[in-house]
């Protein structure tokens, strides 16, 4: 193998396992350094620069970091990545004057923003300081997209939402709010230099089994129906409600129909419970309120009795592998079960609807009737006109979507200077040494085995009692500061010397995880094999120096390495070094805007 080239900006990004699954590329352990250290604000800005909604995140992201986390290598349970973000967010201060400043001047150029979502509100973050005049739509009265109007209160305060999107349009974008987009063709005439659309997967799925149309008054669509919830417009349910689907938003209408005089409400899936879709520890706190999930069920027909719903009838199904060699769910034979309900809400997925954009407009739609995205500039096929969020690829998240933003906002910017908005800035990187004397360094790199912490909860009914009220309290400071103590700090990164190496395997005998080698080269496929511990892990790299005196190479496995520093400690030389990674993903105007 080649030397490994560490100077290249995704190397050592890759081995932050936490920050490299982040679609936002938060520097996870740089903010829990900081949280360790009380500097809560600082914490935040860290967060507000890559993600835009700390506080918001804290509570209601997907947490696609924490299954990365290196922490899960030495035990069962990830770091608590997720809620410690709402540490810094809960105990921050007042940030306002840490916020970048409205643009003095504008810079001629004007955007429009179609939904006033998390894509759409990253866009304007980004666009708005930089002189750009971000004119931002909605059809609602209030911004924040899906994270007002989906995601019930008792997850996420509004207080919240109120103060997160707040300060972006202190940033100055024109908030048209009530104002919906009906036809892209007429926006198109307007003096906009480019249009974004961040209208999310607005329509929820319905299904069309018999008893349908005859029950449809008890029979709601779940993110219309959690909407209604949100806007006060709906403020009680059937004591017997059945909720269809696995997915986050099916935990969220179960949990909200307890909350609203639901006493028996079920949620029926048509997988396994392992399949569901639904993050493990929502289906964790729809079950500790007393809500089953029935699985292996799909529906066959809505029972009403002239027109007033009764139950539904479900078909059991199991999954068996076909000739063909894909799975499918298939029927047992066992008789079909019978469940009664006064109301059904369905919550069986989401998909994008654009009525609004015309046929002609250059915009070319795919199969499942979906805009033709660049995945890398998010430029549809009509140059002008960007997307992001689930108007781009379909349901993800809110972290997905603020990436979104964040990427279509350097494409906006260059598009409208008349740049390739191919051409992406590299992000910036830098690498300092932490050593503070001959074999001391300036971070806690000793690994215990500490369990994760248990976010508190509010009594179970005194929350079912309130719809409104919160049901995570987030951790006292005090857990706090002891689950950022099981962070790795994975930032601080094993950089090797080879011209100070003298080959004394030092750093051989004192490594915990046997992740250091001294061996002759060759191929890739034959050195994971040839190691002190075979690294099988291909989707994390090798580590491989220059020939050393010998005519071997020192090559490291980074998927079990614990950046605990030993090797460092223990080198007669300084061969080894602990050096912290940090990178500055590009935003649109540079490397990044202002903390």
């Amino acid at each position: 193998m080649e030397p490994t080239n560490v100077e290249a900006p995704d190397y050592f990004h890759k081995v932050v396992d936490c920050q490299w699954a982040c679609p936002a590329h938060t520097p996870v352990p740089e903010y829990i350094r900081m949280i360790h250290a009380g500097r809560y604000a600082d914490a935040y800005m860290v967060n507000w620069k890559s993600n835009v909604f700390p506080g918001v995140l804290g509570r209601t992201c997907d947490r696609p970091c924490e299954p990365a986390c290196r922490r899960g290598r030495v035990e069962d349970e990830p770091v608590a990545i997720c809620r410690l973000k709402r540490v810094a967010a809960d105990h921050k201060g007042d940030v306002s004057a840490r916020m970048p400043l409205p643009a003095a001047k504008h810079n001629g150029l004007r955007v429009a923003c179609i939904g006033a979502g998390p894509a759409s509100l990253t866009v304007a973050r980004d666009l708005a300081p930089l002189g750009y005049e971000v004119v931002v739509y909605d059809g609602d009265a209030k911004a924040g997209g899906m994270i007002r109007s989906q995601i019930p209160r008792f997850r996420l305060p509004e207080s919240v939402i109120d103060e997160e999107v707040g300060y972006i349009t202190d940033l100055g974008p024109v908030m048209k709010l009530g104002q919906r987009v009906d036809s892209l063709k007429a926006l198109l005439t307007e003096k906009y230099d480019a249009i974004f659309v961040g209208t999310g997967a607005p329509r929820g799925r319905d299904l069309h089994i018999p008893g349908r149309q005859e029950a449809a008054a008890s029979i709601h669509i779940g993110i219309d129906w959690l909407s209604s919830v949100s806007f006060g417009h709906i403020d009680k349910i059937g004591k017997r409600v059945i909720v269809l689907g696995g997915g986050n938003t099916a935990m969220d209408c179960c949990r909200t129909s307890r909350r609203l005089g639901g006493e028996s409400v079920t949620v029926v899936v048509r997988s396994g419970f392992e399949e569901m879709k639904a993050s493990p520890w929502e289906k964790e706190d729809a079950m500790h309120e007393g809500i089953p999930i029935l699985n292996w069920m799909v529906p066959k027909a809505f029972v009403h009795d002239n027109g007033r719903l009764t139950g539904v009838m479900f078909e059991k199904v199991e999954p068996r592998v076909g000739e063909d060699g894909r799975r499918k769910v298939v029927p047992t034979g066992e008789p079909d079960q019978f469940i009664e309900c006064d109301d059904v809400l369905l919550a069986i997925g989401q998909e994008n609807s654009f009525p609004w954009i015309e046929r002609d407009v250059g915009l070319e739609f795919d199969q499942w009737d979906m805009p033709k995205v660049d995945e890398i500039t998010f430029q549809s096929t009509n140059p002008r006109v960007f997307f992001g969020g689930d108007a781009a690829f379909g349901p993800k998240n809110i972290i997905w979507a603020v990436a979104h933003g964040h990427e279509a906002a350097v494409s906006i910017d260059a598009f409208c200077r008349g740049n390739d908005v191919r051409l992406r800035p590299p992000p910036g990187v830098t690498l300092a040494s932490q050593k503070m004397g001959i074999h001391e360094w300036s971070y806690d790199n000793d690994v215990s085995l500490d369990l994760r912490f248990k976010v508190p909860h509010l009594e179970t009914s005194k929350a079912l009692a309130d719809v409104k009220a919160e049901v995570e309290l987030g951790f006292t400071l005090e857990q706090a500061l002891a689950e950022t103590q099981r962070c790795l700090n994975c930032d601080v990164q094993t950089v090797f010397a080879a011209p100070a190496c003298i080959e004394c395997d030092a750093c051989v005998d004192i490594c915990p995880t046997d992740c250091i080698t001294f061996t002759a080269n060759g191929p890739e496929d034959d050195l994971r094999t040839r190691l002190k511990a075979p690294a099988t892990n291909e989707t994390q790299d090798l580590y491989v120096s220059g020939t050393l005196p010998t005519g071997r190479v020192m090559v490291k496995d980074e998927d079990v390495c614990l950046h605990c520093g030993l090797c460092a400690e223990r080198c007669p030389t300084g061969a080894w070094d602990m050096q912290k990674f940090l990178l500055d993903i590009t935003h649109a105007g540079g490397s990044g805007c202002s903390r």
